[in-house]
Order: structure tokens, then C-alpha cells, then sequence
């Protein structure tokens, strides 16, 4: 009796997030039991971020970098040996952070592993609880700290949404091998509206939600103007009604940061109005933190986006603040896992 109490208690402060270890139910008309999903569907604005896992065979460090974020994120993303960096492995902290209650997306990245390899990851990271999954192509292994390394790529960003859309949908290895119990997992991908040719993104993203995406994470925005050009397209192409779209944002620490993003991570645009105005303020990295609030804010008034993800890289202690300042929760409070714990306590 106490503990459904308890459990009542939680999903009244939450929204629909039982304690730690007590399953969810699939919601007709869900690919899912994850709260991301859940989010999406019931119309609210999702929030997620993202954790750099760290270089360390250490849980504590894991649980560390993610406390920063409770009761402002709806789910964090693990990144996959982003930049083609050896890191702790997504499907591991991912199930580190699904014990503790949070919502994760793992990140795929095809670089690294064959076929064989990426399914069994996702059945496995499936039964331990982790209920979204993002399908990336990757970096080549010439952008990170071991060029040397040997590249798998034996599927792409497209071939990878399909075959875990198989595995779902039809309960078969793409051996035609049945499983006895499929993932129950939301399917997403990565977008860029930033990178040319510009009338041509729309289309790949057609092709993505074609090849299974559900939700969509895109590229870090600065360009507001061209994010509405994008949208428009999208809208008028009817992809807002088959797929969540979440924009990238983040904070820019200085105005040589970001003349750096932009002379050197393809795919970010960031307008030249920009970088003089945080040239011109007295505290740069203050400056940036009020750019991405009102990027955010401006974000939510546009038809079509469904929420924003938060990329905070090294600046991860401020994505709390930025998400209460922009107000874009309007008073909603996202799942928590330390409060959590302290009931159960």
C-alpha cells in the first residue's frame, strides 16, 4: 500500500514515470514505454540533453554528470564515441542511467560495429531498459584521436533506422531469424537544416522518417531565419504529422568559440550578428547562455517543432538554469531522479 502510494505520489509530481525498477506499460498507439515518447505524444514541449560519457570505468562519475540535470531534462542522450572519440560506451551508460530511474537515448553510431554487433547491442540495451535510440552514420575515424583505427561502416544512418524498425516491427534479425521478444524502442535520427544544399534537407529527412525515424535530433541552431525556411518545407511536405522534431541549441562560452564552430564543425551556421554581439558584451560566456534562452524561446513559437535538444558541451552545469529561464517548461517538471530516490529513502 505504501509503495503505490508512493508510486501515486511520483506520477503526480511527474507526469507517468514510476520508480526505479517498476516497468512501464506500452500506451496504444506507442512504439514504446519511455518517457520520451509518452512526452511527445501527450503535446507537451519535450527538453533533452546530452551527457559526454566520461573516460573512466567508474558508475559514480556517470551518476555525477547526470544529477546535474534533474527536474530539467525529459531524457538524456549518451553520445557514441562523438568525434570519433573513444569514451565510455553508450549502451553502458545508458544502462547505468536507466537503473537510476533517468530516460536515456543511446546514440548508434555505424563506424564502429558490424551488423551482428549493432543488433545484439540494441536487443541487449532493450533489456535493460532502454526505450529510445538515436541512428547515427558517424564521424570517420579521421576526426578523433585514434586515425589509425579501422572503420566498419557496414550500415548507414538509413540502412540502421530500417533495421531497427525490423527487428520492432516485424520480430526478425534482418536473417530473417526470429526474435522472441522484439525492442520496444522509439526510433530516431539525426538533421541538419544548416548544411547545403538547403533544399535538399528536407527531402533527406523524408527519407529518414520513410526509413523509420520517429523523432528527430537536429544540428545546433544559430539561424533562426533558416530554421523557419526549413520548417516551412517541412510543413508543407506533411513530415511535422509523421515525426517529432526537437532542434539543437546550446550555449556559445565566447565569440572565438564560436568563430571556431563555424570555420570548423560542418553543418553549423552561425550568423555573423552573433558573434559581434558576444564580442560586445562584458561577460562572454554569459552572453551565450542568454542567446540560447532566447533562441529557445524563439524555438517554441515556431509551427511544427516539438521540443529542443540541449548540447552544453563542458557548460553541462548551466543547461538547468537555461532551461528555467527560457520558461519553456511553463511550470511542467520533468522526470527526477533524485527526488525520487529521496521518497523511496
Amino acid at each position: 500500500m505504501i509503495a503505490d502510494f508512493l508510486a501515486a505520489e511520483i506520477n503526480l509530481i511527474h507526469g507517468d514515470e514510476p520508480m526505479p525498477g517498476m516497468p512501464l506499460p506500452i500506451l496504444e498507439g506507442h512504439a514504446s514505454a519511455g518517457r520520451l515518447e509518452r512526452v511527445l505524444r501527450a503535446g507537451r514541449f519535450a527538453v533533452t540533453t546530452e551527457i559526454a560519457p566520461p573516460d573512466t570505468a567508474d558508475a559514480q562519475a556517470v551518476f555525477e554528470r547526470a544529477s546535474v540535470f534533474d527536474g530539467s531534462v525529459d531524457a538524456i542522450n549518451a553520445t557514441d564515441g562523438s568525434g570519433a572519440n573513444c569514451h565510455m560506451s553508450s549502451v553502458g551508460v545508458c544502462a547505468l542511467l536507466t537503473r537510476r530511474g533517468y530516460a536515456t537515448v543511446m546514440q548508434v553510431s555505424c563506424r564502429d560495429r558490424n551488423r551482428i554487433a549493432i543488433q545484439g547491442d540494441v536487443l541487449g540495451a532493450a533489456a535493460m531498459g532502454v526505450t529510445s535510440i538515436l541512428c547515427l552514420t558517424g564521424d570517420g575515424v579521421q576526426a578523433g584521436d585514434q586515425p589509425h583505427a579501422k572503420p566498419v561502416f557496414d550500415f548507414d544512418c538509413m540502412s540502421l533506422l530500417e533495421t531497427v524498425t525490423v527487428m520492432r516491427d516485424q520480430g526478425e534479425f534482418l536473417s530473417g531469424r526470429k526474435l522472441n521478444n522484439p525492442p520496444r524502442v522509439f526510433i530516431g535520427a539525426a538533421a541538419n537544416p544548416f548544411a547545403p544544399p538547403l533544399d535538399y534537407r528536407p527531402l533527406r529527412l523524408k527519407k529518414k522518417i520513410d526509413a523509420g525515424a520517429q523523432f528527430v535530433q537536429t544540428q545546433y541552431c544559430f539561424d533562426l531565419e533558416q530554421l523557419k525556411s526549413y520548417m516551412v518545407q517541412v510543413r508543407d511536405m506533411g513530415l511535422t504529422e509523421q515525426c517529432y522534431i526537437l532542434v539543437g541549441v546550446g550555449p556559445l562560452a565566447s565569440a572565438r568559440t564560436a568563430a571556431w564552430i563555424r570555420d570548423n564543425v560542418p553543418g553549423v551556421h552561425i550568423p555573423d550578428p552573433v558573434i559581434r554581439r558576444l564580442l560586445g558584451s562584458e561577460n562572454q560566456r554569459e552572453e551565450g547562455i542568454r542567446i540560447c534562452v532566447e533562441m529557445i524561446q524563439a524555438i517554441r513559437e515556431i509551427e511544427g517543432v516539438h521540443g529542443v535538444h540541449i548540447m552544453a558541451y563542458r557548460q553541462e552545469e548551466r543547461v538547468s538554469d537555461i532551461v528555467r529561464e527560457s520558461g519553456v517548461l511553463e511550470g511542467r517538471m520533468p522526470w527526477h531522479p533524485g527526488l525520487t530516490q529521496r521518497l523511496i529513502d
